[in-house]
């Protein structure tokens, strides 16, 4: 697996002066374009201590390998957006198993903005132990990105960084996206039986287990059961802790129970702001492979629309799928496949909170997005190879060097060993993607894809089945 590696190069470095604190910014994106230092708040935060803590919350995730656990490696600044209402910092731990993201909401912040736009912001060590620091009601005050004047008298203390970037990691935001989008809302807690349930957890962070609601309080079940949410790993909840002593309600979130491992999504309600983390299904299982854009990704409208949707963003508070649709002329349908499109790029996040897209740019080469899904890219393969032929309504032959491939195009199922193993639950194999591909072309076209005969697959086009 490859890495691509991200240079970050800040001004001087963050940090925390008595009450002032200083997000340097590295280059972003913007609704004025690219700017190589973006400001984008200055103000005060109403809520500094659960400010503080949120901010290191985010930080540590981002220095955290939940799963196979070792000390040092790399760690990638948080992401902050700015939309003129709110600040949203995110990050994804080092595993690709965990997502954090803070929202500093409009209540929270009392200032200034001057653009909207996404960037990096620097979080070193000293800034670390000095937001550990922070207590007390006083509010905070916080620029983010310092303006031009300030930076010409520090005397060039500019802060260089590269950072390597495995691949999984930028596959992992485009999949939370689309996982998150199809949460619903399954139990909700006042402040202090949120806490007394997060204290209880269990301390193994490798525990697999089902929250399951009991009246107003959820309790917690080694087995599924109707109106459970998985719980895969619950050390990887340990950085809401810090933040309980703030807590307001806790509100839990997934989808509809099945009986198998799922991802999960624990968002707590602080004065002014939200912290959520989002969970991969299993402790060793990253996002980067459930496969849930595939399908949207596969569409042969996809790459165009994402054009003309990515145009009419423009950093707004919630993307509206209707608005969208109006102002493109493009079906809801396929503004969300544009959106899943641009959201593998980095340009756009989910808020179960508000149940709805954000605008976010993430500095993502948009000519990557499809190497970075290999079972599309080996889908496409096998429909240039002619390897497809469909067999009557709904169904479908692909010819591998591995053998012959039968496919149900609406079940989405297959004879193939990835499926066997996950059953659709880490998204379609390459063989049903492109099955599908092929019966778009021939319903556009008129004409039938053709048979194994036309084009068999050589051995060293084909993955093995893991890469299904």
């Amino acid at each position: 697996m490859t890495n691509a590696v991200q240079a970050y190069s800040y001004a001087a470095p963050s940090a925390l002066v008595g009450d002032q604190l200083g997000l340097s910014t590295s280059g972003g994106r913007t609704a004025r374009g690219l700017v190589t230092h973006p400001r984008f708040f200055s103000g005060l935060v109403t809520q500094a201590a659960p400010a503080a803590a949120g901010l290191l919350a985010v930080a540590d995730v981002a220095l955290a390998r939940y799963h196979q656990p070792r000390a040092g490696g790399w760690t990638r600044d948080p992401v902050i957006t700015c939309d003129g209402e709110r600040l949203r910092l995110e990050s994804f731990s080092a595993c690709g198993g965990v997502y954090a993201r803070l929202d500093l909401l409009g209540g929270a912040l009392d200032g200034e903005v001057f653009d909207r736009g996404t960037t990096n912001v620097d979080v070193n060590g000293p800034l670390r132990e000095a937001l550990a620091r922070v207590g007390g009601r006083d509010p905070l005050h916080l620029g983010v990105g310092a303006d031009e004047l300030t930076v010409t008298t520090l005397d060039g203390a500019v802060v260089e960084k590269k950072v390597p970037l495995p691949e999984r990691w930028l596959r992992g935001f485009a999949e939370v996206q689309v996982i998150a989008s199809k949460f619903d809302l399954r139990a909700e807690l006042a402040g202090m039986a949120a806490v007394r349930f997060l204290r209880g957890l269990p301390k193994k962070a490798s525990a697999n287990l089902w929250a399951v609601p009991a009246g107003r309080d959820l309790r917690v079940s080694g087995s599924p059961a109707p109106g459970g949410v998985c719980l895969a790993g619950a050390g990887r909840l340990a950085t809401l802790h810090p933040l309980l002593r703030f807590a307001r309600k806790l509100r839990v979130y997934g989808p509809a129970v099945t009986g198998e491992t799922a991802s999960s999504a624990w968002e707590l309600e602080l004065p002014g702001m939200r912290y959520t983390l989002v969970l991969s299904p299993q402790t060793w299982r990253g996002f980067s492979g459930e496969g849930a854009v595939l399908d949207d990704l596969a569409g042969q409208d996809a790459e165009a629309d994402a054009d003309v949707v990515g145009m009419l963003l423009n950093f707004e508070p919630t993307v509206e799928i209707g608005l969208l649709s109006g102002r493109s002329g493009l079906t809801p349908a396929r503004v969300r496949a544009a959106l899943t499109r641009l959201g593998t790029a980095g340009k756009v996040g989910y808020d179960l909170a508000e149940a709805g897209h954000f605008h976010r740019e993430l500095p993502y080469d948009r000519e990557h997005v499809e190497t970075l899904n290999p079972r599309l890219a080996s889908a496409r393969k096998l429909v240039a190879a002619g390897a497809v032929r469909l067999a009557g309504p709904g169904a479908a032959l692909v010819t591998t060097a591995g053998g012959e491939r039968r496919v149900r195009l609406e079940e989405g199922s297959c004879t193939c060993e990835w499926w066997y193993d996950h059953r659709g639950s880490r998204g379609p194999c390459k063989h049903v993607l492109a099955a599908r591909i092929a019966a778009r072309d021939a319903a556009g076209t008129g004409a039938v894809p053709a048979g194994p005969g036309a084009g068999t697959v050589p051995a060293a086009d084909a993955p093995a089945p893991s890469e299904a």
